[in-house]
């Protein structure tokens, strides 16, 4: 059995350390005193998500965050697109939708086996004599940052951009094999 389908590289690793600067938010809960302790199997329940959340966590994942969303959301004012992540035995994907934004815009470096997408979408002219009731788009800068795992060919990336959607493909290569050594084991 291959372990590693059970536990991935994390590509989030370099994402989550600049993240861990933020100072963390206690909320309160509504309708109870503060001083109240509560119920036991509510202590219980909410230890349990807590656990999960930080078991996913590793892996770019918070299913019990009440903050996770399936939208772009901004972290330190840069906005973060999100992505999927694949791999093959031959190759990684990871495709970033970026809609509104000219490929001329994106820049992609990779630097000490981190990959860095970021960039800006520039705001429309805004009309002045048009009565706004919601703007829910985002405008400005975005970046992600993903750390890339040792079997990746950093010399053969490519890139590819079609309406507002990033593909970034990278090769395997084999790494070295390790000496591992088989030890007969005999009844005594």
């Amino acid at each position: 059995m291959n372990i590693k389908k059970w536990v991935p590289w994390n590509w989030f690793k370099k994402e989550e350390e600049d993240a861990g600067k933020m100072v963390p938010v206690a909320r309160e809960k509504t309708g109870k005193s503060a001083s109240v302790p509560a119920h036991p199997l509510e202590q219980f329940h909410q230890e349990i998500d807590q656990l999960f959340d930080r078991a996913f966590r590793g892996f770019g994942l918070s299913p019990f965050s009440p903050d996770q969303s399936l939208v772009p959301t901004f972290a330190d004012g840069i906005l973060k697109p999100t992505l999927d992540l694949g791999a093959t035995d031959k190759e990684y994907t990871v495709t970033v939708e970026i809609p509104g934004v000219d490929e001329k815009d994106v820049k992609l470096e990779i630097i000490n086996d981190t990959l860095t997408i970021s960039g800006e979408k520039k705001q429309e002219k805004e009309e002045k004599e048009k009565n706004f009731y919601r703007m829910e788009r985002s405008y400005g800068s975005f970046q992600r940052i993903l750390s890339l795992p040792e079997d990746a060919d950093q010399d053969k990336v490519k890139a590819t951009f079609k309406t507002g959607v990033l593909t970034v493909t990278m090769p395997r290569k084999a790494l070295p094999k390790s000496n591992v050594k088989q030890i007969e084991v005999k009844t005594a």
